[in-house]
């Protein structure tokens, strides 16, 4: 029997709980063996439930347990999870967390301490809620040379964005609406300015590099400036606008980032709609492969803890090799990527095309009726280029970078 302790009984702790307990003769037989919750670490009390007896508030005391050969993660933030779970990985223990935070800013460290203490610190969870995303990466896809990872990361803006898409809800509309839903905690900054999604694609990045990247070095944008004219444009001409976290790998060259991005129908990625993820994985020789789910939610985040614990479970004092190592890898810059880009420019398009396409060269032009405006569709430039034209023209009030 292996004896676990979970950390946090929120939401993603405590569909552990109950995936373990549901599916203990799945786990089983998969393993031949049977894990048991032995201590839950959280601040409250919970009397009345079958928990109470397990509810320890002292860390301490999972960490000088010797039955406890494992700890579960699901506190998020860094602090305490970040000494708890260095403290565990030290005592020996292998480590599952949901916390992608925790592998952002200090994943490095971390693989580190659990390959010198020959246990393992896995984080299935902590990108793409239930979809398995990060062990494809280290065993179905090791063959591969990773050129491109491109994916809809946060089901939350995705869940936003759709609602502006279908129902010509605001912002503002979509975004309360998600809060009601329990999608968007009552300060949403995390997901709609992107940083999520920005911690995500670095740790999928670095695990297809097998180097260190710093989250901090990606180009992040969120989608508080995506407005409902946008998306009344975008069903004109056919497209639809997500907020994808994207790196491309060639060489030494890697660009990451972090926008929102107008793509058009045949898009794999066009469909990926509410609170579910896809990513997109290209590698030199399968070429590209897709991964959809769910995204976020309690038993499907939960599902994604327990393939850790199973792992663990078939690797007792084996250290699985995976992640990457400490040397960090150089993000280019954003100038250097290429788009084409969505412009929406004041006026009208018969009278101020021509400054526009001195600007910007060869358009497509697309207007709405009973707008004072119109919006174009420029051919493909760099970042830097596209900055430098734009200084051209005056009035323009929206400009979303395309890949169609």
């Amino acid at each position: 029997m292996m004896n676990v302790a979970v950390m946090g009984y929120g939401t993603i702790g405590s569909g552990v709980v109950e995936i373990l307990e549901k599916n203990k003769e799945i786990i089983a037989r998969q393993t031949g063996d049977t894990v048991n919750v032995k201590y839950i670490l959280d601040l409250r009390e919970f009397p009345g439930t079958p928990i109470e007896n397990k509810i320890v508030h002292d860390f301490s005391v999972i960490e000088k347990d010797p039955e406890v050969s494992m700890v579960i993660e699901t506190m998020g933030g860094l602090n305490p999870a970040y000494p708890f779970v260095k403290a565990s990985l030290q005592a020996g223990k292998h480590v599952a967390t949901s916390n992608k935070a925790l592998v952002a800013a200090y994943g490095t460290e971390l693989l580190k301490i659990a390959e010198a203490n020959r246990v393992n610190f896995l984080f299935e969870a902590s990108v793409g809620g239930g979809i398995p995303i990060i062990r494809p990466l280290y065993t179905s896809l090791a063959g591969e040379k990773i050129e491109e990872i491109t994916g809809i990361l946060n089901g939350t803006t995705n869940y936003i964005l759709t609602k502006m898409d279908k129902a010509g809800e605001t912002f503002e509309e979509a975004l309360r609406k998600a809060q009601e839903l329990g999608y968007a905690e009552r300060n949403p900054e995390a997901d709609v300015e992107g940083h999520d999604t920005c911690r995500k694609i670095a740790i999928l990045t670095a695990l297809a590099a097998g180097h260190e990247v710093n989250y901090e070095h990606i180009y992040t944008e969120g989608i508080t400036n995506i407005t409902d004219v946008d998306f009344r444009y975008a069903e004109a001409l056919g497209t639809s606008v997500k907020l994808f976290g994207s790196s491309r790998i060639s060489d030494n060259t890697v660009h990451a980032f972090v926008a929102p991005v107008m793509i058009g129908k045949e898009h794999p990625l066009y469909s990926v709609n509410d609170v579910y993820n896809g990513i997109l994985v290209k590698g030199n020789m399968l070429g590209t492969s897709m991964f959809y789910g769910s995204g976020a939610g309690k038993l499907p985040t939960a599902s994604a803890v327990v393939a850790d614990i199973i792992e663990a479970l078939k690797n007792p004092g084996h250290h699985v090799k995976m992640g990457w190592d400490e040397n960090s890898l150089k993000i280019s810059s954003m100038d250097s990527v290429s788009f084409r880009y969505f412009v929406r420019i004041k006026g009208i398009a018969a009278k101020r095309l021509a400054e526009a396409e001195a600007a910007f060269g060869k358009v497509e032009v697309t207007e709405l009726d009973h707008m004072d405006e119109f919006a174009v569709m420029t051919e493909v430039m760099t970042e830097e280029e596209y900055s430098l034209r734009a200084k051209k023209l005056s009035g323009i009030r929206q400009r979303i970078r395309a890949e169609i």
